[in-house]
């Protein structure tokens, strides 16, 4: 497999530092409000770039954290009358919602910076002893010009980084291009005790701290949005391996923006459109879809149009799928002859599949290959009478592959709403049997209200949802 490595730029070919195990780090929410579509595309991408690493074999430890102190936090904290903590767990209990909503799976760990704060410390503390920060009253500052790679992740010479940086009137700084490590506290903050005095985190260290703690002190991929390639990520390189004295990350990983109207959807613009409104409007699983349509280091641009053309996309895909599964109950015993070539060709989609996904993690090419195996096998079970053999071969490659990018898993949650529609077909075949013609209408009509639209063929009655 190659993935693009933003420290290369270039495609590198995927090889973990131990065989057959897969470190993971992505750098999660600050939960100070719901996140917005733009956030869920890092969520969702590298949801299915750790379920296709486990499909090929693989043992992934992923660690997503949660920013649960920051200045936001505090500040959204006070507008409400509240601790910073309440506003963080509030805002984490909302981000399971939406992120359980768009099918993304738990991360292995999930850690806070607050449970960190011990290692936090310690690693600061390291800094200093290596010389690469310095105390300055209760704050904390990493020394930039100490770092002799500083700037090589986002290509940018610490000469020309300097030339726009600014040091508030608050700070003492050596460099302008110096950075917080530790923040004194202020009245009214919460805070910890440290050898600097009362104060608490800056942003940058707490990833450094916690990839280290919970990965080592070097890992296989760390991946988050383009935004932060600097200074975010630039900063934990130099904080890790400033402090290790290894290498911190093998593969950075980053997906290109959404935009709206051409311009990158942010909080800070207010041009963004949140998960919850968004999944409102057009459902969480399109939400999703529309994201693995695209590769994910493109740029995408977020619109109704384009929501409902992913619906309408998953809603072929989902057609396809009832369509074999009633042909599985419902087939012909024996398979026709026209069939065997289409069942000996499955393992050639599973191929282009895995070729698609090997390519820098080609998600758009990999649904383009899913939806070839719907087609071909829609003009298969058009025949006069496919065969069950046929429907459950065709099946089994298309969950296969659509579970590798996580789709379909909506449907679980309708089991109790399809044993009830199919009790009800069962009636009104009985009805219809029976020539009680005003109550098989009668069960039509109700199952029309709840959206079911019913189709007589010669395996028997098919329905779906209109």
């Amino acid at each position: 497999m190659k993935l693009f490595n933003t420290l290369t730029m270039s495609k590198d070919e995927f090889v973990p530092l131990e065989s057959g195990k897969v470190t993971m780090y992505a750098c999660g929410p600050t939960v100070y409000n719901l996140f917005h579509v733009g956030n869920a595309r890092p969520i969702i991408m590298f949801d299915v770039l750790r379920r296709y690493f486990e499909y090929r074999g693989n043992e992934v430890l992923f660690v997503q954290n949660f920013t649960d102190i920051d200045d936001k936090i505090i500040n959204r904290a006070n507008e409400e009358g509240c601790t910073s903590n309440e506003i963080a767990e509030k805002y984490i209990s909302e981000y399971w919602i939406d992120a359980h909503g768009l099918g993304v799976r738990d991360a292995s760990i999930h850690p806070k910076a607050t449970e960190n704060v011990a290692e936090i410390i310690a690693l600061i503390s390291t800094l200093i002893d290596k010389g690469f920060a310095y105390q300055s009253g209760g704050d904390v500052y990493y020394r930039t010009s100490m770092f002799a790679d500083y700037g090589k992740l986002s290509r940018q010479p610490l000469e020309e980084l300097q030339a726009g940086a600014r040091i508030d009137v608050t700070e003492v700084k050596e460099n302008p291009m110096d950075f917080a490590l530790w923040k004194a506290a202020k009245p009214g903050e919460p805070y910890w005790d440290s050898p600097w005095g009362q104060g608490r985190p800056g942003w940058h260290i707490e990833c450094s701290a916690m990839a280290s703690r919970y990965l080592g002190d070097t890992i296989d991929i760390h991946c988050g949005g383009q935004d932060l390639t600097f200074p975010h990520h630039e900063n934990e390189i130099a904080q890790s391996e400033g402090a290790s004295g290894k290498p911190f990350v093998r593969y950075w990983v980053h997906n290109g923006f959404i935009s709206i109207d051409s311009k990158k959807m942010s909080k800070s613009l207010g041009n963004f459109f949140t998960v919850r409104e968004a999944a409102e409007a057009y459902g969480y699983e399109n939400i999703r879809m529309f994201m693995l349509m695209s590769h994910y280091r493109s740029p995408l641009n977020y619109s109704g149009e384009i929501l409902m053309q992913a619906k309408a996309a998953l809603e072929r895909l989902k057609t396809a799928k009832a369509t074999l599964e009633f042909i599985a109950e419902n087939g012909a015993d024996a398979a026709y002859d026209g069939e065997a070539k289409f069942i000996s060709a499955l393992p050639s989609y599973k191929e282009r599949f895995i070729e698609a996904m090997d390519d820098d993690f080609n998600t758009a090419d990999a649904i383009a290959v899913i939806f070839e195996l719907v087609r071909e096998s829609n003009t298969v079970a058009a025949s006069p009478a496919p065969s069950k053999e046929f429907a459950t071969a065709a099946l089994g490659m298309l969950h296969e592959l659509a579970d590798i990018l996580g789709l379909f898993y909506t449907e679980s949650d309708d089991k109790g709403l399809d044993d009830e529609v199919e009790s009800l077909i069962e009636a009104r075949q009985t009805a219809r049997k029976d020539k009680n013609w005003a109550q098989a209408d009668q069960i039509r009509d109700q199952l029309s209200e709840m959206g079911i639209i019913l189709e007589d063929t010669p395996q028997g009655v098919k329905w779906k949802r209109g």
